[in-house]
Formats: structure tokens, C-alpha cells, sequence
């Protein structure tokens, strides 16, 4: 009787210890919550995006809860849209690999009647493309995308998400008005029910907000609107007004987090898809080219063992998110799919921002070979300087960020051996990852009239 009751005894004491020894379970691994605004300027909160920059917040629209939050966790001077429009930002934050490689740099119609011909994109994501979505419900994760998907692909469903509002884009925002304007207070009920759910069933969820404000600035709420009517100005009144709606939309979603104590082990994070520009902007450029101000955007990060009220200056770029949340979530590198560019951040996080991102690569490219906000251009970062290569005529511009933040002066002929390495460089990486480009219109007329309603947005 005694060796049975020992055996029995034993049984017992090694499965406690297999499950004491095994894999974090859910309510042990982190939670996220990825928020991604639209259009979103990296001066166009109330928080200033760099200590040592004075415009690098906005003096009109008021954003109290991103405030807050930026206090809370730890704010990025230099992190990256990985293009300067929407589509190919987005699924490159889905796959962690560039726009170059993916072969979508673009997300409005191709320009006729040009020097250059723009490249066939695929606009599509394939199913043979792994997104963060399916490596995270593949490790455990309860998964849902809200809002603006604009990737079609057969929609989120088809790509890692339980939960989700379908292959959506950004005509679907035109319907919500006041109260709930493009759908923000209606995300955030939605991702608050998401949050409850997953919390009673234990399992740790990912959560992605890809919100459609600044998209139809003129469904704010009207008294948000009235609040912003002395502007004068009718479209930036509304722009102002969205984005304090969406502002107030963040704070309901922080809210959730608190009142569910969540909050100790749940990563939030706040970025926009590509730079806006205009206003007071302390950057060149806005959406549709490479300079600063159409790729610089506002990054916030609050999450376990982030220091409140922080800073980091490293380049970071949204490629880089991928692996950060896998990163997160105990998936080793090694099990990440081929060909990914991005590098995980996490290391940046916990240790008050300093150190580096580790990425197949150093350089940092932007591909941009369309017309939109400028001729066709690229753009190539190491270190502080960047080098901008223009496809019509080939020329390049050489700035220093770490001097020049606004790209006002053009280095290239001061250092011409300095441009040519960088230029070598990005044609190098272009050629690597096989990226489409820009080929002459055998069909240009150089003195018929410019297309309508395409000016260059440098300032």
C-alpha cells in the first residue's frame, strides 16, 4: 500500500514540475495592443515627438490621452513609416519585410503622361506571405483586426485573425458619423468586448486598431468640430477635430486595459502609417515621398519594464514590429519566416532605449518609385546621413539628420565620395531584394500640360 501511495505520489510531483517547466501560459505571456493611425504627422499630437525640438508637437490639435500615455511609456524621435502612404506601410507591418521587396509602393492609381512610367504593383497580400497575425495565433494568441484592413487578400480572416471587420478600406469610414465618427468609439467597444473575452478564457490576445481617422476629417463629432471652428481654416478645423476624437478614442482603449488590470502586462503601441506634413511642420516633405516628413512619424510604447517618460533615439522602422512582438510573445527567431528585414525593439525597451536594432541589414530604404509628392525617389539611411536618389534625372541629395533635420542642406557636392557610397549602396539593396523601378515613357511629350492636382508637398 505504501509503494502505490508513493508512486501515486511521484506521478503527481512530476506533473506539477512539466507544468511548472513548460512554455509561459497565456496569462504569463504578454498581451498587445497595436494601434496605427492614418495620415498622422510625426508633430501632429500635443506631445512633443523629440525633447530638443520645439515644433515637433502640434500648437492646435489637442490630444490629452496620448499625452498621458507618452508619460506613461516611452516615446521614439526616430521611428519610420516603412513608406510614405498607406497600403504598402500597412502590409509591411503585417510581414515585416520592406515595400521594395513586396513589390507594393504605391496605393493611389498610377500617373500617366510622365518622363517615367510607374512599376505594375501587386496589391495584393498572398496567402504564401506569413503575417504577424498567424504567428501569434500559432503560438496561442487570440487575434483581431479593427478598422482599415486595405490590403485585400481575401481580408484579415484569411490572414491570422479571429476576430475582424472584413476587407475593409477607406470608403468604409465615409458611413460613421456622430456620434461615433469613422467608426473610433465603435473599434475600441469592440476591442474592449476582444479584451474581456480572452481575459475569463485566460489566453493572451493581440489586438490591432488600424484606425481610419484622419480619414474624413468632416465626420468629427460636431462639438468637437465647434471646438475647432475659430481655426478659420475649414480643413485644418477638421483635421484638428478627428484627431481629437481618435485621441479620445485611444483614451476609451487605455481605459479598457485599467479597468480589466490588464495593464501590467499588456503592451500598447502607437504609430501612424505614414507621415502628413503640412501646418508648422519641422520636417520637409508629407505623404508621398521620402523625405522626412512623409516617413518620420510618432511612435509611443508603453508595455512591462518600459520606463514612464522615456526617450529613444534609434532609428526604428515598422518592419521592425514583427519581430518585436514575436520577440514578446516567445517565438525564437529562428522559427520567423525567410526574408524578413525588420529586427525586434524589445531590447530597446527594456533598457531605457539605448543599444541597436540587430537587422539583416544596417541601411534603412525607403522606395518610392511613383509620382505623388514628388518624381520618382528613393531614399537610403545609415547612420545620421541620408542620400535621396532621383529617377528622372538621376540626381542625388546628401543631408545629415543629425544636423539637418529639416533637409535643408544639400551635402552631395561637399561630399561627393560619401554620396556615391550611399548611392552604390541603395542600388545595391534594390537590386537584392529585386525591387520594381521606374522605366522611361517612350510615349512623354514634354510640352504637354502636367497632370492636375499633383504638387511637390516640400516646404
Amino acid at each position: 500500500m505504501n509503494i502505490v501511495i508513493r508512486r501515486q505520489f511521484f506521478v503527481l510531483s512530476v506533473g506539477i514540475l512539466l507544468i511548472l517547466s513548460a512554455p509561459a501560459a497565456g496569462a504569463d505571456r504578454p498581451n498587445i495592443i497595436f494601434m496605427l493611425s492614418d495620415d498622422q504627422a510625426w508633430h501632429g499630437l500635443s506631445v512633443a515627438m523629440h525633447p530638443d525640438v520645439a515644433d515637433s508637437k502640434s500648437d492646435v490639435y489637442q490630444t490629452p490621452n496620448l499625452a498621458r500615455f507618452a508619460a506613461e511609456g516611452m516615446r521614439f524621435s526616430a521611428a519610420y513609416a516603412s513608406a510614405p502612404v498607406c497600403s504598402p506601410s500597412r502590409i509591411s507591418i503585417q510581414t515585416g519585410k520592406s515595400p521594395a521587396q513586396l513589390h507594393w509602393t504605391k496605393a493611389a492609381p498610377p500617373e500617366t503622361g510622365r518622363k517615367l512610367n510607374e512599376p505594375t504593383l501587386i496589391k495584393n497580400l498572398a496567402t504564401s506571405e506569413t503575417t504577424v497575425g498567424e504567428l501569434l495565433r500559432q503560438a496561442g494568441y487570440a487575434t483581431a483586426h479593427y478598422g482599415k484592413w486595405h490590403l485585400r487578400g481575401g481580408g484579415p480572416g484569411a490572414h491570422g485573425y479571429d476576430e475582424h471587420d472584413g476587407d475593409t478600406g477607406n470608403e468604409e469610414a465615409a458611413k460613421f458619423t456622430d456620434p461615433n465618427p469613422v467608426d473610433i468609439f465603435g473599434m475600441a467597444n469592440r476591442a474592449a468586448a476582444f479584451m474581456e473575452k480572452n481575459k475569463k478564457a485566460g489566453k493572451p490576445f493581440y489586438i490591432q486598431l488600424s484606425w481610419h481617422a484622419l480619414h474624413v476629417p468632416g465626420n468629427a463629432n460636431k462639438a468637437t468640430l465647434a471646438k475647432y471652428e475659430k481655426i478659420g481654416n475649414v480643413r485644418r478645423s477638421q483635421v484638428a477635430a478627428i484627431t481629437e476624437d481618435l485621441d479620445t478614442g485611444v483614451g476609451r482603449v487605455l481605459k479598457s486595459v485599467a479597468d480589466l488590470g490588464l495593464a501590467d502586462n499588456t503592451y500598447v503601441i502607437y504609430m501612424s502609417d505614414n507621415g502628413g506634413g503640412g501646418g508648422r511642420s519641422p520636417l520637409t516633405g508629407g505623404k508621398g515621398d521620402v523625405y522626412e516628413g512623409g516617413i518620420r512619424v510618432p511612435f509611443i510604447v508603453r508595455g512591462p519594464g518600459i520606463k514612464a517618460n522615456s526617450w529613444c533615439h534609434t532609428r526604428i522602422v515598422g518592419f521592425d514590429l514583427l519581430p518585436t512582438f514575436c520577440d514578446w510573445a516567445g517565438i525564437p527567431a529562428k522559427d520567423l519566416p525567410r526574408k524578413i528585414e525588420g529586427g525586434s525593439i524589445a531590447g530597446l525597451l527594456s533598457h531605457e532605449g539605448k543599444g541597436k536594432v540587430s537587422r539583416p541589414r544596417e541601411e534603412l530604404v525607403f522606395h518610392f518609385p511613383h509620382y505623388q509628392g514628388d518624381t520618382p525617389h528613393s531614399a537610403i539611411i545609415v547612420g545620421d546621413m541620408k542620400l535621396i536618389k532621383f529617377y528622372e534625372d538621376n540626381h542625388v541629395a546628401l543631408y545629415d539628420l543629425a544636423k539637418d533635420l529639416r533637409e535643408r542642406n544639400d551635402l552631395s557636392k561637399k561630399m561627393p565620395e560619401d554620396a556615391a557610397r550611399l548611392e552604390n549602396r541603395l542600388l545595391e539593396y534594390l537590386k537584392a531584394v529585386d525591387a520594381q523601378m521606374p522605366t522611361p515613357n517612350s510615349k512623354y511629350d514634354p510640352k504637354a500640360p502636367a497632370p492636375q492636382g499633383k504638387k511637390k508637398q516640400k516646404q
